[in-house]
């Protein structure tokens, strides 16, 4: 964030169309585990020991199913609808671990929009480089609404 910038807000429900796509690659790194594992003070040493996972199915440590949750409801907030949206429901599965280190593509897709109810939803399957699906489902998103007596779509504080 940077303080004195005007952001501009997502779009809102009569801008989205049904079939639009987005994709994005996420690394999945240390600092951004370790970042996670501060925030939420989550110390399962499945996610964090390596002598513990070895001695697990896993065989090494893996990623929280959490954290990848915030890596798509993260996209959801900057991209698709963007800023100032919102996700009500969520409905997403794990069929697959990811490891530390690893590299995941997410595609999203607008599968339905609901102008009355001002909501969309959006399916979403990730997979990892050799193609193994990791996460699939989908979430619900209200666009962003503004009052109709503000007249800018520019914000001055976020």
């Amino acid at each position: 964030m940077i303080l004195g910038k005007k952001r501009r807000l997502g779009r809102s429900i009569d801008k989205i169309d049904t079939g639009e796509k987005l994709k994005l690659t996420e690394k999945i790194e240390d600092k951004d585990l370790l970042v996670y594992l501060g925030l939420t003070n989550d110390a399962n040493p499945l996610y964090i020991q390596h002598d513990y996972a070895s001695q697990t199915a896993y065989e090494r440590p893996i990623v929280p199913t959490i954290m990848l949750t915030g890596i798509i409801t993260a996209a959801i907030s900057k991209y698709m609808p963007g800023p100032g949206s919102h996700v009500t429901e969520q409905h997403l599965q794990f069929p697959e671990h990811v490891y530390h280190y690893e590299t995941i593509d997410i595609q999203l897709e607008v599968k339905q929009v609901d102008k009355e109810n001002n909501f969309i939803v959006i399916q979403v399957e990730a997979t990892k480089e050799d193609g193994s699906v990791v996460i699939t489902g989908s979430m619900t998103v209200i666009p962003p609404v503004m009052k109709d007596h503000l007249t800018t779509q520019a914000m001055e504080n976020f």
